[in-house]
């Protein structure tokens, strides 16, 4: 008798958070012990920061792994004690505690903590709560099933060919990336490319591949303004009052623009000759926007074929696999259920929990007649389905249109903003939010799914917190002023487009290893006092290899991350990081060039 096959090893483990702490609480009060009466070097103050950095990457990737949030808010408390030994014992403020107590010190930490204005210098706080304003503004917009609308009836107008299609679809994406939140942008856009894409039969790698140009494109392509990408933010905000509208306009939408046509080329020579019949689709597909808007006000969540019954796996396991290949071959749900014989009472229950209860009877009805043969009595069949679909349609243009004229808040305090700078910026998101929740505030269910996805999309964004103050008091402590000396140096030695060229390339290499906007953060401050066209010039090149690097790898941006979760989650499981990377170089490398090739344009520009 054979003995039992021993128990498969995690392929991760899982570090305790709360022991990482812990012990950087303890570093930490020896550090600050250490340091209150003996002076320690800048370097390590800078090597601890590294350190942070390097480990999101390490931790991230290894076996052996560490949340995010409690690598950077334990690190944060070893950098804040190695701080306060490097700065206070040369610090002004010492002499003025001497002088008059310590009155002053608490009245400058109370401003730095207490303060909008405070915390928006230590930890970008306008910025951050920009991005959760927007993160709102847009999971209750993506509610409306707005671009799932502008898509079909570009699919229909195309006659059912992708390539124009998805070149619209992507345009309108980098567009709409520059100024809406580019997380929640590329959510949108995966799902809908992969229904046209598994309408159009395309094989499982084209359907990858494009997922993984939706990164490029929300995140390339939509640097031409900075509103929807936080390194953007970021290096807006540190370079302040440099980094303009203006400046993205002038410099990035060139870059913008040709990454663009660069990623519409590619697409059209991977998806040539794809086509998905319009004549023929499914009730479901034909109508996918109001499907999708009938599953978030009646469940309160929104799943396509695939995600749905891999959700309902146990109610067909002896079909699971079968079923899954018919779906991502473009085959409707009830036509699958069908074709493999599941059993009439569990097809309806599906197809109740897929859409709504009312409708599961007629739509198991209509997919039977199909299969027969009978079209005819098919097409009478879901002549209910097509009523009911008609009123949610209604019920999804008023909030359509609510969610239109939120943009008129959202626009106009971003005009103010712009002309004002002490109009602070996470009002236009805010503002924007407020007003298009009235569209769905009457659907309680899709209201609570649209603040779950904000919520979950923004928790990604949370351990940016700690960093952005460890990179302050680094700055605080006169790092970066070495850095600047070195940039001067590689001027004079190497002149403006080769120093250029090397941030660019640096940007984009660090990017892929670590998180761009933490890259943005620390590479932006070198560039402060520098003189205003060097400012411009070094931004753009950096700004370029942010977005770039971020696409490069699985971790190196938040829509990265993304992608690769829905790759693996509901394309192919065994979608490995060295996959992404092998099938993004070729176009990324095309990007590199021709982003150098004006990187160089432009500092012949500025001599």
């Amino acid at each position: 008798m054979s003995s039992p096959a021993a128990p498969s090893a995690p392929s991760t483990i899982q570090l305790s958070p709360w022991k990482y702490i812990a012990g950087c609480l303890v570093a930490a009060t020896g550090i600050l012990l250490w340091g209150n009466t003996n002076p320690l070097p800048l370097w390590l103050l800078g090597a601890e920061v590294l350190a942070t950095i390097i480990g999101l990457f390490v931790l991230g990737s290894i076996r052996y792994r560490l949340h995010k949030n409690a690598l950077t808010y334990g690190s944060m408390l070893v950098v804040g004690a190695t701080f306060w030994g490097v700065w206070w014992h040369d610090s002004a403020m010492r002499q003025q505690v001497a002088a008059e107590g310590w009155a002053p010190f608490w009245k400058t930490l109370a401003h730095y903590t207490l303060t909008f204005h405070g915390l928006d210098k230590i930890v970008h706080a306008d910025t951050m709560l920009f991005i959760l304003g927007l993160t709102l503004f847009v999971a209750v917009i993506s509610q409306t099933r707005l671009l799932e609308t502008v898509s079909f009836a570009l699919l229909k107008r195309n006659r059912g060919a992708v390539v124009p299609t998805v070149a619209a679809i992507t345009a309108l994406v980098s567009f709409s990336s520059g100024i809406l939140d580019g997380v929640s942008m590329i959510g949108l856009t995966i799902r809908v490319l992969v229904i046209i894409l598994f309408l159009a039969r395309a094989s499982s790698r084209e359907v990858i591949y494009s997922v993984l140009v939706s990164t490029i494109v929300t995140t390339v392509c939509g640097m031409w303004l900075a509103y929807g990408e936080p390194p953007n933010l970021i290096m807006k905000s540190n370079l302040h009052p440099y980094l303009d509208d203006r400046f993205f306009l002038r410099y990035c939408a060139p870059l913008a623009v040709a990454s663009y046509l660069t990623v519409a080329w590619s697409l059209r020579v991977t998806l040539r000759g794809r086509r998905v019949s319009v004549e023929g689709l499914d009730v479901l597909d034909l109508h996918a926007a109001d499907v999708r808007f009938l599953q978030a006000s009646a469940h309160g969540e929104v799943s396509s074929a695939v995600e749905y019954l891999e959700k309902n796996v146990a109610q067909v396991s002896e079909h699971e696999e079968a079923l899954l290949e018919r779906l991502r071959k473009g085959e409707p749900l009830g036509a699958a259920l069908v074709a493999e014989g599941v059993p009439e009472d569990t097809r309806r229950k599906l197809l109740a929990g897929f859409v709504t209860s009312h409708l599961a009877n007629p739509l198991d009805r209509h997919y039977v007649l199909a299969a027969e043969g009978d079209i005819a009595a098919a097409d009478r069949a879901d002549n209910p389905v097509e009523s009911a679909l008609e009123r949610t349609r209604q019920r999804r243009i008023y909030a359509q249109r609510i969610g239109g004229l939120a943009f008129v808040p959202f626009l106009g305090l971003l005009v103010w903003h712009a002309i004002d700078h002490n109009v602070p910026l996470f009002l236009a998101s805010f503002a924007g939010f407020a007003v298009a929740l009235l569209g769905i505030v009457s659907l309680p269910l899709m209201r609570r799914l649209a603040l779950h996805e904000a919520r979950h999309e923004y928790a990604e964004y949370l351990f940016l917190f700690p960093l952005f103050l460890c990179i302050t008091l680094l700055q605080t402590a006169g790092f970066f002023a070495q850095l600047q000396g070195l940039l001067h140096a590689g001027i004079e030695r190497l002149g403006t487009s080769h120093v250029a060229f090397i941030q660019f390339s640096s940007a984009t290499l660090l990017s892929a290893l670590l998180d761009n906007n933490v890259v943005a953060d620390f590479f932006g401050r070198a560039l402060i006092g520098l003189e205003v066209d060097w400012i411009h010039f070094f931004a753009m090149a950096q700004i370029a290899g942010y977005a770039l690097g971020g696409c490069w790898t699985h971790i190196g941006s938040a829509q990265s991350v993304v992608a690769y979760a829905f790759v693996h989650r509901n394309i192919n499981e065994d979608f490995t990081p060295f996959e992404w990377i092998k099938l993004m170089t070729p176009l990324l490398l095309k990007l590199f060039v021709i982003l150098t090739l004006l990187i160089y344009a432009e500092g012949l520009l500025i001599g």
